[in-house]
């Protein structure tokens, strides 16, 4: 099997993003975004599913951080398709429960090729630094979109919204690392249908 791993940019008038991503790695990140907590964030994603990930984001922050974010999340979803290659031998499935201080994050994907997202998210502010809480359900539907990933995430309490965004991420990160390993006991695709996706 050949390195799981990938390089996308994608320039648009409002960002330029350029993401390198590979699957087998040790949990090292370099990320700068411009937003301080989305680095924080995908930091925890590569070092909890030991992927090495680089991102190197410049966006529109004098408008806002939407067009920055969603950029982001469809590029790095991008690679981690492409990294997939065609996903045969993958565990396919996984899913994390993930407890920060007093909250708790519960995270499940299925690598089939067919995306959805389901979320049950809250949070008490409007933002975490300069990240708007309201940017991190979009952030994953998109993720789940072009990642082509069934995505379904829920915070089940805590009253930080810190901690509570950390845990969740924290939990995608476990989930993914299960998910995208290689089941030494499959050559194929792990689908009864014998395919994945549509």
């Amino acid at each position: 099997m050949g390195a799981r791993e990938a390089r996308r940019h994608r320039r648009t008038a409002e960002t330029e993003v350029t993401i390198f991503l590979r699957l087998d790695g040790r949990g090292t990140a370099q990320v700068e975004t411009g937003i301080g907590f989305l680095d924080h964030l995908l930091h925890h994603l590569a070092f909890h599913g030991f992927f090495d990930l680089e991102i190197q984001a410049r966006g529109d922050l004098h408008v806002d951080p939407h067009h920055t974010v969603e950029d982001v999340a469809i590029v790095l979803g991008q690679t981690f398709d492409e990294a997939l290659g065609d996903r045969k031998g993958i565990v396919r499935m996984g899913h994390a429960y993930v407890p920060m201080d007093e909250a708790l994050a519960f995270v499940a994907v299925d690598l089939s090729g067919r995306p959805y997202a389901v979320l049950d998210l809250s949070f008490t502010g409007p933002a975490i630094g300069a990240l708007p809480t309201s940017l991190i359900s979009h952030f994953l539907e998109t993720l789940a979109v072009h990642a082509r990933m069934n995505l379904h995430a829920r915070l089940l309490y805590g009253r930080d919204d810190h901690h509570r965004a950390e845990a969740l991420f924290k939990a995608l990160g476990r989930a993914l690392d299960t998910a995208v390993r290689i089941d030494p006991r499959r050559s194929d695709v792990p689908s009864t249908k014998g395919a994945l996706g549509p």
